[in-house]
């Protein structure tokens, strides 16, 4: 890892459990995704096998997987964000999933032969896309959204700047668990830590009933789509969801929303919260802006006021909440 690197380790966050990773088209169970689970989770087992071409011998294979491994979570990309809709009974992830197999094979020139992008276990370096291939992905396509009562269990991840596949709407008739990130089809380093670790966070939270102390960030009115977020706003987000459930608080429902997914993302999905009444908030500390104080009532919360002589900058709340560590 470089200075710049966006990867950081989280020896404590899927310690002990198991993660099933499914691949993409033309990948393989040693791509980059897979380097960056073992590097971030170092304490997680990571499975994360070679599929075979053949779909129906893939979700065969993965099928056995689940039942021999019982994975604690399931992360598809692409083709296996389709394959991974499919293994009910699971917490997963499904992070720009082509529901759509085979007409993006069409779209895209997945046809003919093929070279693979990251060493196989068998050693195979090349294989051929005919018809009747495509034609097996299109009757796989069929058993999409076949889960009985799974909303809770899947979550969706589209990156807004895919040029390769865009089933997010679809999706979201299934799973209401479904949002967008910044990023493109391939996920970076940087798609991976600031949108797919933080829902990695949520469902590890969900499974050991972890109850974290709560945050809430009240947004002072945003003024059109150039407003740009305070120095260190970014930074201090990104290390308070590292400890804390970290809600954001708007007045009423504005231009906030949209400011959030832009400068937030993913850590900010349904953690949007309008009320005129802080005092009404129930958690452990509200950071306020010192010209945004109501006076409706006292908060139960620890007040922290952004922009007075204790905490003048967001710097400021990043040292504050460095020496808490976590409480």
């Amino acid at each position: 890892m470089t200075e710049n690197s966006y990867i950081k380790q989280f020896p404590d966050l899927m310690a002990g459990k198991k993660i099933l990773y499914v691949h993409g088209f033309a990948s393989s169970g040693q791509s980059g995704t897979v380097t960056r689970l073992r590097t971030v989770f170092p304490n997680a087992t990571v499975i994360a096998p070679d599929l075979p071409i053949h779909p129906e011998e893939a979700l065969s294979l993965l099928y056995n997987i689940c039942k021999e491994e019982k994975p604690d979570l399931i992360i598809g990309t692409s083709m296996g964000g389709m394959f991974t809709e499919k293994l009910n009974g699971f917490d997963r992830i499904c992070v720009n999933p082509a529901m759509q197999m085979a007409e993006t094979m069409k779209e895209h020139g997945m046809t003919g032969t093929q070279t693979f992008q990251n060493p196989r276990k068998d050693g195979i370096q090349e294989f051929y896309v005919d018809k009747a291939l495509v034609k097996e992905y299109k009757g796989m396509t069929e058993k999409n959204f076949k889960g009985q009562n799974e909303e809770q269990h899947v979550w969706g991840l589209f990156g807004d700047e895919d040029t390769t596949v865009n089933t997010y709407d679809m999706f979201r008739e299934h799973y209401p668990q479904a949002t967008r990130f910044h990023g493109e089809h391939r996920m970076n380093d940087h798609s991976f830590m600031h949108s797919v670790v933080p829902v990695i966070r949520w469902i590890d939270d969900q499974q050991e009933k972890r109850q974290r102390p709560i945050i809430y960030i009240c947004l002072p009115p945003v003024q059109g789509k150039g407003a740009m977020p305070a120095p260190s706003f970014q930074k201090a987000v990104r290390l308070l969801i590292e400890r804390y459930q970290v809600y954001f608080v708007a007045h009423s429902l504005g231009e906030e929303a949209a400011w959030l997914a832009e400068y937030v993302g993913v850590p900010a999905w349904q953690h949007f919260i309008t009320t005129p009444r802080l005092d009404l908030l129930y958690g452990d500390y509200l950071i306020v802006p010192t010209n945004q104080k109501r006076q409706e009532g006292t908060s139960l919360c620890t007040l922290i006021e952004l922009g007075s002589d204790t905490f003048k900058t967001w710097d400021d709340i990043i040292e504050y909440f460095a020496r808490l560590g976590g409480q």
